[in-house]
């Protein structure tokens, strides 16, 4: 069988196994905490994706629909039973392709802090990206980006960072996987979520202007995220976490950790 050119982190056992995939220009350590919490019940797996953290790659190779299919080759090395895909940011995407391309391997789907950022034309909506990311530089572009992710209270020891990490993805890769991104959103975002066919939770801490600024949620407030969430999506379970950024598995782990249960819990007694 083809070997995923992806640097995993696999430990524990239990079913649902747990397959947590992270965001644009983060990598598996935003997971330490769901790791080290689920790994005693669960088999628990993290990755990076091609061009992020451990997992070298050319620009070529980074694209959501080439995430999924390394994501589909992890489930088929992991045990029988379908497994639990947990994406954040980006890897919400990444997770959605996935289930469209294998989706008898997948029990179920959690989305942390999605968005859409892609409308209309794909072929426009990335060439309309790529053209802002030229225009300003990827390293000015990802410090600003990264930063409005999160709140004025965020913990600069969490915030600093994960700011870094980003301005350090190469830019070859950062420029050519965020177009491509904002072209998934366009092409396929409505037709994935309105395909699941399994239990989806949706997890969100923030909401995105239309400057792509992140905003944090209140209890009871929706988002254009959430209305299309709810409207491809309607029987999806919809949980906000108030107070945090776009990183609550990071800023709020044991909220995260606790919504996370409840879901496993409840797929194990469906």
């Amino acid at each position: 069988m083809h070997k995923s050119p992806m640097h995993v982190i696999r430990q524990g056992a239990g079913a649902p196994p747990l397959l947590f995939v992270h965001g644009f220009a983060c990598s598996h350590l935003d997971w330490l905490a769901q790791l080290a919490h689920f790994s005693a019940n669960h088999q628990v797996s993290a990755c990076d994706l091609r061009g992020h953290g451990q997992s070298p790659a050319e620009p070529a190779e980074c694209s959501i629909e080439t995430y999924a299919q390394d994501v589909v080759r992890l489930l088929a090395n992991s045990p029988d039973e379908p497994a639990v895909l947990v994406g954040h940011s980006m890897g919400c995407r990444v997770v959605l392709q996935a289930y469209l391309n294998a989706p008898d391997r997948i029990a179920g789907l959690v989305l942390i802090d999605g968005s859409r950022l892609g409308f209309g034309d794909p072929v426009v909506a990335e060439r309309v990206m790529s053209e802002q990311l030229r225009a300003t530089g990827y390293g000015a572009f990802a410090r600003n980006f990264f930063e409005a992710m999160f709140i004025a209270g965020s913990d600069p020891r969490i915030k600093i960072p994960i700011i870094e990490r980003a301005q350090d993805l190469p830019t070859p890769i950062g420029g050519a996987l965020l177009p491509r991104m904002v072209g998934w959103d366009a092409r396929r975002m409505e037709t994935a979520l309105a395909t699941v066919r399994v239990p989806l939770m949706v997890i969100q801490s923030t909401m995105m202007t239309p400057e792509r600024v992140r905003v944090a949620l209140q209890p009871g407030q929706t988002s254009p995220w959430l209305d299309l969430v709810r409207q491809r999506a309607p029987s999806a379970r919809i949980e906000i976490i108030p107070g945090v950024g776009h990183f609550p598995q990071v800023e709020a782990p044991e909220k995260v950790n606790a919504l996370l249960a409840d879901f496993c819990a409840k797929l194990k007694s469906a």
